[in-house]
């Protein structure tokens, strides 16, 4: 028994086991990005599909040369747009965290804590309604 040997076949085959799942990942977002986009029509996204299934490995490699960029640039639209739809959420949280609401409970706890006097929660009520 090569105990060196056998660790190293091991080795090996595990990095094979790696290069297959990463390839399947690659086929898959391929496969994802044909349909995503809206610029290819129905038989052309047909031909493509096709053509990484049949041959994946030559599908795969031509389609990242043919379309590689515009693959980058649509990945790169789609994160524009999940950033902005997250700015978007927290901006109407920060609303809702300092809107009328929160100010009136803000003058209201001064008022109950004596700091204020009943007219200027009046005004600071005033003011966060208007």
């Amino acid at each position: 028994m090569d105990f060196l040997g056998d660790f190293f076949s091991i080795l090996l085959f595990t990095l094979w086991i790696m290069v297959w799942v990463a390839f399947i990942f690659l086929v898959f977002r391929i496969i994802v990005d044909i349909f995503r986009d809206q610029e290819l029509g129905g038989f052309a996204k047909f031909l493509w599909v096709l053509f990484v299934i049949v041959l994946p490995v030559l599908g795969a490699l031509v389609y990242v040369i043919a379309r590689g960029k515009s693959m980058t640039a649509r990945d790169m639209e789609a994160a524009a747009s999940a950033r902005a739809a997250q700015v978007e959420y927290t901006k109407g949280l920060v609303a809702e965290a300092t809107g009328p609401a929160t100010e009136i409970k803000a003058a209201k706890e001064l008022l109950d804590a004596g700091t204020i006097s009943a007219e200027e929660y009046e005004a600071l009520k005033a003011k966060a309604l208007a």
